[in-house]
């Protein structure tokens, strides 16, 4: 999946397709939320801190794998 870089101290990158909202950390883990509408993925590019808008919104509510 290609994926747009964003300034984050936690987050490298993050890509969407299809439901799929695919995220790389800079500690080089990738990975992948399915069922994600896009305007959560909207919300994660445009958001100011990155990393907490994937943990108040993200993680915990959509499942999830790492791939890698």
């Amino acid at each position: 999946m290609e994926r747009t870089a964003v300034r984050s101290s936690n987050v490298r990158s993050v890509g969407y397709a299809g439901g799929i909202l695919e995220v790389e950390f800079h500690s080089a883990s990738v990975y992948q939320y399915r069922g994600v509408p896009e305007h959560i993925y909207t919300g994660l590019i445009t958001a100011p801190s990155k990393g907490t808008y994937l943990d108040r919104m993200v993680k915990g509510v959509y499942g999830y794998s790492r791939v890698s």
